[in-house]
């Protein structure tokens, strides 16, 4: 027997079929969602999205049975042709309501289709992940740190909470006690309202009483039954842990549009790390002749501006290496965007503390020169990086439209697209 769920979620929509027809189209909707996110705001990046693919790919087949035998039809006449008559081929680009032309002649409808925030960024982001994330400390056994979770009846001597026994000893001993004392109460009432002559009840009476004392006094202080023990629970501790460092150049030589782009890239990445791990420190680090660790805000919306060395962003981020994330205990990545215009000198610095500081010590390291020049002396040096060192790859953004493919070919999953990623270190395009 097969139960099917048709209760109507909101909108009057079927779960069950809409998440078939995602998994159906997928393909279809992974491209139309590349060549949108480009036109996105920097703030609009995790909110619904219409998108539209040709109606073409959603054509279900379909069998019939063939009209056979030879048949006569009349078909209606029309005014605008005549026998012999060619019909022109439409032009390339032109667009009708509701259709697409195509060089050969040949329409498709649009099929317009909407995405809530949570699958438009699942698509977005799937088949990305961190390169060469590993496990660290995987000889190690996992870490459990013990937490408190309220009390147990039994437990070792050690664990015994003193205040809570007592509380439950406390209301023991008054719920035993109470109807004791009531009795004998009543017991001490009656012997005192009775005469002096009646000393056959009174000996009655006092023997009663004696045995309610009795049975009073015996009550425990504190029983075995009182005692409460503190309960601790294992909580297991992550042994992969991940940080990722965005530097980003704020000098003068970027200017409104390349920092807009430089944005957009850390936004993808922001969006990408939150969605797909969750355990992921993000230090960002804006620079210009010197550089600061800031919070996300000013990350992203600060107006500070100056010169250009681009060092000082590799040491500060060398000295919070040393200072809060090991190598030993930490998978740490870095993410860098500039224009590429540095000092030379600077820039041979730059290299010196990647090879012998940073690229050792790291996961990966990811450099985007967003510049529709040639590429600057920056760039040449961390190019010369890729002899020896197969964790850092380096990649040119000329326009906005680079921005998302670049990115996917940054964190794309290892084999998925081997020669993609290989041409990308190479910067080979």
């Amino acid at each position: 027997m097969q139960i099917i769920d048709r209760r109507l979620n909101q909108k009057n929509k079927s779960t069950v079929n809409r998440q078939r027809f995602i998994r159906r189209y997928r393909s279809q909707i992974k491209k139309s969602i590349a060549d949108q996110i480009i036109n996105r705001g920097i703030t609009d990046v995790d909110k619904n999205e219409s998108i539209s693919i040709p109606s073409k790919d959603i054509r279900e087949p379909s069998f019939r049975h063939g009209q056979g035998g030879k048949r006569n039809r009349v078909f209606p006449g029309n005014k605008a042709f005549s026998v012999g008559d060619k019909i022109p081929r439409p032009k390339q680009g032109e667009e009708q309501a509701g259709k697409r032309a195509s060089d050969s002649g040949e329409g498709d409808d649009e099929f317009m289709f909407e995405l809530s925030g949570d699958e438009y960024m699942n698509i977005l982001f799937e088949d990305l992940e961190l390169p060469n994330l590993q496990k660290n400390q995987l000889k190690k056994l996992i870490n459990y740190k013990n937490i408190r979770s309220g009390f147990n009846t039994d437990g070792t001597p050690s664990n015994i909470d003193i205040v809570r026994s007592l509380k439950g000893s406390l209301a023991r001993r008054i719920a035993i006690k109470s109807p004791l004392k009531k009795q004998l109460q009543k017991l001490e009432q009656a012997l005192q309202q009775l005469p002096s002559e009646e000393r056959v009840q009174s000996k009655r009476l006092d023997d009663e009483i004696s045995v309610l004392k009795r049975r009073i006094k015996r009550i425990p202080y504190i029983d075995s039954f009182d005692l409460r023990y503190k309960h601790f629970t294992k909580l297991p501790q992550p042994t992969t842990n991940a940080v990722m460092f965005c530097l980003m150049d704020v000098s003068g030589s970027m200017d409104q549009e390349t920092k807009e782009i430089a944005k957009r890239f850390y936004i993808l990445l922001y969006m990408f790390l939150k969605r797909s791990y969750k355990d992921v420190d993000v230090v960002y680090i804006r620079h210009h002749t010197h550089a600061k660790e800031v919070d996300e805000h000013e990350f992203f919306y600060s107006q500070e501006t100056g010169g250009t060395i681009v060092s000082s962003a590799l040491i500060l981020m060398e000295e919070i290496l040393a200072d809060r994330y090991h190598p030993e205990d930490w998978n740490v990545y870095a993410a860098q965007a500039s224009d590429g215009d540095n000092w030379d000198t600077d820039s041979l610095k730059c290299r010196n503390l990647m090879g012998t500081s940073i690229l050792p010590r790291i996961r990966y390291f990811a450099y985007v020169e967003i510049t529709e020049r040639e590429p600057q002396t920056l760039w040449y040096e961390y190019q010369s990086l890729l002899e020896n060192f197969d964790n850092i790859a380096i990649k040119k953004i000329t326009q906005q439209s680079d921005i998302y493919p670049i990115f996917r070919a940054f964190f794309e999953k290892q084999g998925i697209n081997s020669k993609f990623n290989s041409r990308l270190k190479s910067g080979g395009f």
